[in-house]
């Protein structure tokens, strides 16, 4: 069957929109087909087909699975015209690293669901500090963690805290949920005024970015503080 003058079309001078790169950076790897994925891992294709075109050639030589394309060689790989070494090689070590990582345990992030778990986890962070530190504990929709984030770190009697830079950490890492943690050097427990005010505002600018700030712990060197057990959250 003739090539279509569409098929010759390098990548380089598709619309953006079309690109498998482009694609990948705007609405992210998912969002690829498997040849797509393929034709990122061979780069470029030759004069006679686009990349997409000899991805989709080789996934017709493993009859469209995945699982058959994995048990090929390079030299099952390179035979195709416009397939050298180099571009099969990328493709085994992709479909390996991918075997690797089926096989392999995935890492059970902790479950934040108490302000003791919450406290637990931070304490090491914050206790016995000679300066007061801000930081974050983001949790994803699960309450399991996704990481401790540093906010900011001030002296004896304060840190200043920038809202916009909390919720960047938060959206950055696409969490649902934030715990707001700070120590207090001198021991004293209970939340000062500006402690109240700046949590509150904080709930109110997560709420309008479909975030919740679950808890604000304070701690200090008998114990901590928990907003959400004391029912001062908002």
């Amino acid at each position: 069957m003739p090539e279509s003058e569409e098929s010759r079309i390098p990548i380089r001078e598709w619309a953006s929109d079309d690109r498998p790169r482009e694609k990948l950076m705007r609405l992210g790897a998912r969002s690829l087909s498997d040849a797509e994925l393929i034709a990122i891992l061979i780069r470029s294709g030759s004069r006679a087909e686009s990349a997409l075109d000899l991805a989709k050639r080789i996934l017709a030589k493993a009859g469209n699975d995945l699982h058959r394309l994995g048990a090929f060689s390079v030299i099952d790989l390179a035979g195709p015209k416009g397939m050298g070494e180099v571009k099969a090689i990328a493709i085994v070590a992709a479909l390996e690293l991918g075997r690797r990582r089926r096989e392999s345990d995935a890492p059970t992030r902790p479950l934040i669901a108490t302000s003791s778990s919450a406290y637990e986890l931070i304490r090491s962070k914050l206790i016995d500090l000679p300066h007061e530190e801000f930081w974050l504990i983001l949790l994803d929709r699960g309450n399991r963690l996704l990481d401790l984030v540093p906010v900011s770190s001030g002296g004896m009697h304060g840190t200043v805290v920038d809202p916009k830079l909390i919720f960047k950490a938060a959206l950055d890492k696409r969490a649902s949920g934030l715990l707001l943690c700070h120590n207090h050097p001198s021991g004293q427990l209970r939340p000062s005024a500006e402690d109240i005010n700046l949590t509150r505002k904080l709930a109110e600018g997560a709420r309008l970015l479909d975030l919740t700030v679950q808890d604000h712990l304070i701690l200090g060197g008998t114990g901590y503080y928990s907003f959400a057990d004391n029912g001062t959250l908002s």
